[in-house]
């Protein structure tokens, strides 16, 4: 059963259209009443923007420190203004972006012989570098575990390897939706 409604994750879309598109326009997010049910439980989640199928920002929290709905918020915004991999979402383009969601579970501690493709999202660490890939950047790129790993560990400029040999590894899995 999906942790969030139907209803729920169509409200999370607008809060979040809403935040990325106040801000780039105005230079504010708009003042929103707390939504009933799950989204003001504390959530981590990430958002990621795309246009014409392209990524154009990706920007989320792994911990569950504030309510679903002011992380998602938050989120949209640092997506289309702070992924230091695109240059910020101008108004001009702001109505052509594409909002996915991905509702996080808690990080858990994982060997690599556990890793399901498409199930699990990766975070990956060791000494002061840490990357994350949501679990369906494994499927969309057709990767099998072992790519996956190895791509995660890239992400965070380790060697490929480096999931064999000290780094740390866990995972997450994630109640991903979009418009």
């Amino acid at each position: 059963m999906p942790y969030l409604a139907e209803g729920e994750r169509k409200e999370l879309l607008a809060i979040a259209r809403r935040a990325a598109v106040s801000w780039v326009r105005k230079g504010k997010v708009p003042q929103e009443n707390p939504p009933p049910g799950n989204l003001v439980a504390p959530g981590a989640a990430f958002v990621t923007l795309t246009r014409k199928g392209r990524l154009r920002g990706c920007i989320g929290y792994t911990e569950a420190s504030v309510s679903l709905f002011k992380t998602v918020q938050e989120c949209a915004v640092a997506a289309a203004t702070e992924d230091p991999r695109f240059p910020p979402v101008g108004p001009a383009e702001v109505d052509a972006i594409r909002i996915e969601i991905s509702v996080l579970t808690p990080l858990a501690q994982i060997r690599p012989v556990e890793v399901e493709v498409g199930v699990h999202g990766l975070l990956v660490r060791k000494g002061g570098r840490r990357g994350l890939l949501l679990p369906q950047v494994a499927v969309e790129h057709g990767w099998d575990r072992e790519a996956f790993l190895s791509a995660v560990c890239e992400k965070a400029g380790l060697p490929r390897d480096a999931w064999r040999s000290g780094a740390e590894l866990y995972s997450f899995t994630a109640e991903v939706f979009g418009e």
